[in-house]
């Protein structure tokens, strides 16, 4: 008869127990962790969404939406899924035990704020020009500035815009405009002055009575008769004393003759 020292019988013992733990350990980690496919559909804002990237960040298997926004992925319980889809903003989600019962996922992604800050941006010159034009152009100009401040350039490339710049085309246009106005005021002659006012200053009464020959009721009558004439209008562009002084002369011989 041979006797087996009680330490061997023990550890015998033990490693039997040890053994049997663990494959009951992996018995119930197989039958908790079921595997299934699950359906489920994604939405843009009530419209489908088309190649949207349905992606099980924790088994890293990844699926694509179809026309119809609809995906087909595996999952388990405690999965993480991630939704991504361009110009919107990520999605997570958890699969719990309720949605492996329900067997379906409904996913709706959001437009990223920045997308949509930029649609308003770009719309804004199509605005059309109320009838106060130039407080409609001011908020343009505003809009583009503030457009211009807030889109992110590369300081270290020059893209040949100016920062904050203006519409250079419209604004050279207005100064063009002020400039011919301008021009168009220093062309205009000064007002011409009424000829009886130009023949009295030019000659002094003396001319009038003393070598004219006319009672001083008479000069205004004179002046008059002498403004009718055509040639008038010519010593009033180009005045000088001795051709006015001639014209009145010549004048006078036919008032004396009426």
């Amino acid at each position: 008869m041979i006797l087996i020292p009680l330490s061997v019988y023990y550890q015998n013992f033990m490693k039997t127990k040890l053994l049997a733990f663990l494959l009951f350990g992996f018995y119930q980690s197989g039958f908790s962790q079921v595997t299934e496919r699950i359906q489920g559909q994604v939405v843009f804002d009530k419209t489908v969404a088309n190649k949207v990237e349905v992606i099980n960040a924790t088994s890293k298997n990844v699926a694509l939406t179809d026309t119809e926004g609809k995906f087909t992925i595996t999952v388990e319980a405690k999965d993480q899924l991630v939704f991504v889809a361009k110009n919107h903003e990520i999605k997570e989600l958890k699969v719990t035990a309720a949605i492996l019962k329900q067997g379906f996922i409904s996913m709706t992604l959001v437009a990223k704020v920045e997308e949509l800050k930029e649609v308003v941006v770009q719309n804004t010159p199509s605005i059309k020009l109320s009838k106060d034009a130039k407080w409609e152009q001011a908020k343009l100009d505003q809009y583009t500035l503030e457009k211009n401040a807030s889109s992110l350039k590369n300081p270290g490339v020059y893209n040949g815009s100016i920062e904050n710049g203006m519409d250079l085309m419209r604004i050279g246009g207005m100064l063009l405009k002020l400039f011919i106005k301008e021009k168009e005021v220093v062309k205009k002659s000064p007002p011409q002055i009424e000829f009886k006012q130009l023949a009295r200053s030019s000659c002094d009464e003396k001319f009038y009575l003393q070598t004219l020959k006319l009672k001083p009721e008479e000069i205004s009558l004179f002046l008059q008769f002498c403004d009718a004439d055509p040639k008038s209008k010519t010593l009033q562009e180009n005045s000088n004393i001795l051709s006015m002084m001639d014209f009145l002369s010549i004048k006078n011989i036919e008032f004396k003759k009426l």
